[in-house]
């Protein structure tokens, strides 16, 4: 054979066998597989691609093998190099024959075919690859030249062409990796330039030589797989590149496993596959608790992983082994020992430890514990410590020493998650928990606590309650009880402190205010003489049954009532400190004496409603005896009085009269000092001046002030007219000397006849003083004195309206008018002429000025 270059996969020859009708059992092998191979048909391609110096002085040796008689023949192919390099020719002309017989020439280009070069090739450069030459180079003398990449074009200089001979050379190594091809054009023109011929392409290949070894994605590969996992299962899969063709030998990559460590239970515990790299277990036996980890050297190598002309690289694959629930926890002895005082709780009284080969803080290492017999009450419980899986013995019920005095547990170890499919339980992991009751003082119990009983209040001191007793729940212990009492709000009660019989030290009163619900609670305390000493508690409920004990009370006590319009009326009942049947339904009476207030006030019930209606009565505070009797067995009676406010009102139905007085600033008292001070005059003048006054007041609204926040004494109404002979009943000393009044003395304010006085023994509403506070008078006249000056019709201040002692009036003029007339009266004013400077005093006395 003749060539150069021999590519990859380039057929070279077939070989055929001449044996008289023996050829099909014939088996051609090569004795060089790494460069060629040969097919069943004989045909000889190339394995790999080769340079013929590399094969310089080698043959080709075919073997034929007759598969049955186990014949051999043999016969070498020898390689020999070519002498001349290859001539690339530029045809000018194509001769075309048309149907007709005519010929024609046509001008055409030729197809060049690839020119192989070889990367990295160690020859001497520049080196000859191939000679361009035109048939026209005889007739004319013509250069050559080459374009594009590679030559006038980046990477420039690496192919050259000689402008006489037209040999196209390369100038250095090439690299596949870097530019696997080049397009090259070569041009063919005269000595003056011109263009000879047609470009033609030139394509340049670059063939791959092995010259990269593979590289492992990763250098280090994790892994993981159960352990017990069955052959055939999954682990990972390693990866390498190789930057040679991939298409070639050069790049095609084959794994295997070099080797595992440790070799146990087996040297070939996992397999992978050459081409994909994919590992699996092949064989069983893998466990966690023998061998957690294992690691694997991975070999990858080109050229279809020829170990001779193959290039390799290595990685290192580390499987772990996952832990999977194949081992049981099994307890370190098989009898615990704890004890626990009495009536304790949220106590540990032991710790249990376990052992477990797998993989600690793993559901398959967590132990659960399990209570199986010894506990019918539930009186324990066993958590598991999460840090040393240790499990603690705990009270979660109070144990009695008295009921048990000790406990034998039987308790079974199990993990969080069941074992693992196809391990079986070699044996129940149990253990035995003996548990002994301490023995300690326990507080005396009262029983029933609480206990209740049921009295009738008013209960008379020193009578027998009932017993309230405590038992000691050591039945062990020789001890002794005594009580005493902790809590008795109304301080009823008293407790023997041997026997804890309770009896009364006062009366028992249902209507007490520390009885809630007819219930009154006493709490006691019974205490042992143990070592500490022990203390319980108990609460004695008595339920006071009412007896008729409470006389019955008006209500409202205090009412108040319009002189007009009618009705006049005002709703009242009762109440009574007492329950049903000792209270209502009530019987209300007026008393017959004194005959007035039955002739002023009724007693109406309409439809269960009781009414008290009263005929017109002046303004004024009244009180009312009121007769009321309750419906208990042996019924009681009260009389109280209703305090009755009558007044007048407005359109509203509001009072108005009682606070206009009050908000004028000056109380009766005061009116009364002022009168003393300026002169005696006769009973009805004074009422008439009142009744001025009160007039002078409605008029000056200017002057008046909020009734609620006036504190001063109310000027009532009057008759003007005089009461004749009753008027005989007031004590008119009282008028010239108020300070010496007794309080005792003081008649109730607004009473003007005898048979429409409130009838009553004394009052008991607050009695004012009758002397008036000087801020009073003087705020009084400072008032009027404004008023007046504001006023363009009013009077002179110091004028007054003078009445003589029998009720006549005079004529009204000034003060200073009275020391030089008289109009008509037959009485001497002349007492009169000193009333300016008493005046002046007055407003003097009481914070005045000197107008």
């Amino acid at each position: 054979m003749t060539a150069d270059v021999i590519i990859e996969g380039q057929v070279l020859l077939k070989v055929d066998f001449v044996d008289c009708g023996r050829g099909s059992g014939l088996r051609f092998e090569s004795r060089d597989p790494a460069d060629f191979r040969i097919e069943a048909d004989g045909t000889v391609v190339a394995a790999r691609t080769l340079q013929l110096s590399d094969r310089k002085g080698r043959s080709l040796e075919i073997k034929a093998k007759d598969v049955k008689s186990q014949e051999q023949w043999l016969v070498h192919v020898n390689f020999t190099q070519p002498k001349q390099v290859p001539e690339i020719l530029f045809p000018r002309h194509s001769v075309v024959v048309k149907g007709d017989g005519s010929v024609n020439r046509v001008k055409r280009d030729w197809v060049i075919p690839p020119v192989n070069v070889l990367e990295n090739s160690r020859k001497q450069f520049p080196e000859e690859l191939v000679k361009i030459q035109s048939d026209k180079d005889k007739s004319n003398s013509l250069r050559y030249s080459v374009t594009g990449p590679g030559a006038d074009q980046n990477p420039t200089g690496l192919f050259i062409i000689d402008a006489i001979s037209g040999i196209l050379s390369v100038t250095k190594p090439l690299d596949r990796e870097h530019i696997p091809n080049f397009h090259l054009r070569a041009h063919a023109v005269d000595v003056n330039g011109n263009q000879m011929e047609n470009p033609i392409d030139i394509i340049i290949n670059v063939i791959d030589m092995n010259d990269n070894r593979p590289e492992f994605t990763h250098q280090i590969w994790n892994g993981t797989v159960d352990e017990g996992a069955k052959p055939g299962t999954f682990v990972m899969t390693v990866t390498s590149q190789d930057k040679d063709d991939p298409n070639t030998a050069n790049g095609m990559l084959r794994y295997k496993i070099l080797s595992q460590t440790p070799e146990s239970p087996s040297s070939n515990m996992f397999t992978i596959n050459n081409k994909t790299g994919k590992i699996i277990t092949v064989a069983a036996g893998l466990d966690r608790e023998k061998v957690p980890q294992y690691t694997l050297i991975i070999q990858a190598t080109d050229m279809e992983g020829n170990p001779m002309y193959g290039l390799s690289n290595t990685a290192t694959a580390v499987i772990r082994l996952l832990d999977v629930n194949d081992n049981t926890p099994e307890f370190t002895r098989e009898t615990f020992h704890g004890e626990v005082p009495e009536n304790r709780v949220n106590v540990i009284v032991t710790n249990l430890t376990v052992t477990d080969k797998d993989e600690p803080g793993t559901p398959a290492w967590n132990a659960v514990y399990r209570i199986i017999s010894g506990d019918p009450t539930g009186r324990f419980s066993i958590p598991t410590d999460p840090v040393t899986n240790e499990g603690l013995v705990t009270v979660v019920k109070p144990i009695d020493y008295e009921m048990n005095r000790s406990f034998m547990l039987t308790v079974v170890a199990d993990n969080e998650v069941p074992l693992a499919s196809g391990i079986h339980r070699t044996r129940q992991s149990t253990s035995t928990v003996s548990i002994r009751v301490i023995d300690v003082n326990e507080s005396p119990n009262f029983d029933p606590n609480p206990k209740q009983v049921k009295l009738e209040e008013g209960l008379p001191q020193w009578s027998m309650l009932t017993s309230f007793t405590a038992h000691d729940p050591d039945r062990y212990m020789q001890q002794t009880i005594r009580y005493s009492k902790l809590f008795d709000p109304a301080n009823w009660l008293e407790i023997d402190p041997n026997n804890g019989r309770i009896s009364t030290i006062a009366v028992l009163d249902r209507e007490s205010p520390y009885v809630k619900n007819n219930l009154y609670n006493a709490t006691f305390m019974a205490s042992d003489n143990g070592v500490p000493p022990a203390s319980g508690t108990g609460t004695l409920q008595i339920n006071l049954l009412d007896i008729n004990d409470n006389a019955p009370r008006v209500f409202p006590q205090e009412a108040e009532v319009c002189e007009r319009p009618e009705p006049n009326t005002i709703n009242i009942t009762a109440v009574d400190g007492d329950l049903n049947p000792n209270a209502g339904p009530y019987a209300f009476e007026l008393p017959n004496r004194p005959s007035d207030i039955r002739r002023n006030w009724t007693l109406t019930r309409i439809s269960g409603t009781l009414y008290l209606t009263h005929f017109y009565l002046e303004t004024g505070i009244y009180e009312l005896p009121i007769s009321i009797t309750d419906s208990g067995n042996l019924p009681m009676s009260n009389t109280t009085y209703l305090r009755i406010k009558v007044c007048q009102c407005d359109h509203h139905g509001d009072c108005v009269d009682m606070e206009r007085i009050m908000a004028a600033g000056l109380g009766t008292g005061a009116i009364i000092a002022i009168l003393i001070l300026v002169f005696p005059i006769a009973t009805t003048s004074i009422s008439v001046l009142l009744k001025l006054l009160r007039d002078k007041e409605r008029q000056a609204k200017q002057l008046l002030i909020d009734p609620e926040d006036d504190v001063r004494d109310n000027i009532l109404k009057y008759d003007e007219e005089g009461g004749g002979e009753e008027d005989q009943d007031y004590d008119l000393s009282q008028l010239q000397q108020p300070d010496t009044l007794e309080p005792d003395l003081i008649k109730p304010v607004g009473i003007r006849r005898l048979d429409e006085r409130p009838m009553h023994s004394e009052p008991n509403y607050p009695i004012r003083s009758a002397a008036p506070h000087p801020g009073d008078i003087g705020e009084f006249i400072h008032e009027g004195l404004k008023a007046a000056d504001t006023d363009p019709t009013a009077p002179p201040y110091d004028s007054l309206l003078v009445f003589d002692y029998e009720g006549s009036s005079s004529t009204a003029g000034s003060l200073s008018s009275l020391h030089s007339s008289s109009s008509g009266g037959d009485q001497d004013y002349d007492y009169l002429n000193d009333w300016g400077p008493r005046f002046r005093k007055l407003a003097d006395m009481y914070g005045g000025n000197d107008d």
